[in-house]
């Protein structure tokens, strides 16, 4: 496994959207940063809001981009070049519509299964292999209502699962930063 050099929570920048479903990749980035005592700063020139941390013994950086989701991979992409990261060394947190709220689902690769984030991150980086950690939001039955879905802020309850959710991905960190994926994966895939 390669190990991790940034983590990047995907969602749109703007008040307006702060507690949305799609924005539960940013929810996990301040939850991490709150937990490290860290504040992100605002980085024109990888389009988002970043920081450098030691994480349990690892220089990660940490990033949510502010170009809005389906621009994700313009700030992704400059944060990689500039610091000579390889797609491969990153973990990317978003909402996952295939997942109920308050499941987590880590793995390596794969499509974008039509998430724009993950569409452009590919885009940018002509590169599929990256780990992600799909935090479940659910999905509202029709998939003419996924845009206001995403777009609208969950139910108490959801939240609360949601929550709960973060918490079981922060958890696995300290092994999957590690290198020990396989350990991470079982860990947060049989959690309750």
């Amino acid at each position: 496994m390669k190990s991790i050099k940034l983590i990047v929570g995907l969602g749109n920048p703007g008040q307006k959207y702060e507690k949305t479903r799609h924005n539960v990749g940013f929810l996990f980035i301040d939850q991490l940063a709150s937990n490290q005592s860290l504040s992100l700063k605002d980085n024109n020139k990888f389009y988002g809001l970043a920081s450098k941390a030691d994480l349990y013994g690892h220089n990660i950086w940490l990033l949510k981009p502010q170009t809005y989701m389906n621009l994700s991979g313009k700030s992704v992409a400059s944060l990689l070049n500039f610091y000579k990261i390889k797609i491969e060394e990153t973990l990317v947190i978003y909402d996952e519509l295939d997942l109920p709220p308050g499941t987590a689902k880590l793995k390596k690769g794969g499509g974008h299964g039509g998430h724009n984030g993950l569409r452009d991150i590919i885009a940018a980086t002509g590169s599929k292999e990256f780990y992600r950690l799909r935090l479940g939001i659910g999905h509202p039955g029709d998939r003419n209502k996924v845009v206001s879905w995403v777009l609208n802020r969950p139910s108490i309850d959801e939240e609360i699962s949601i929550a709960r959710c973060i918490d079981k991905g922060l958890s696995i960190l300290p092994d999957l930063l590690d290198g020990k994926l396989e350990k991470a994966m079982k860990d947060l895939h049989t959690k309750d």
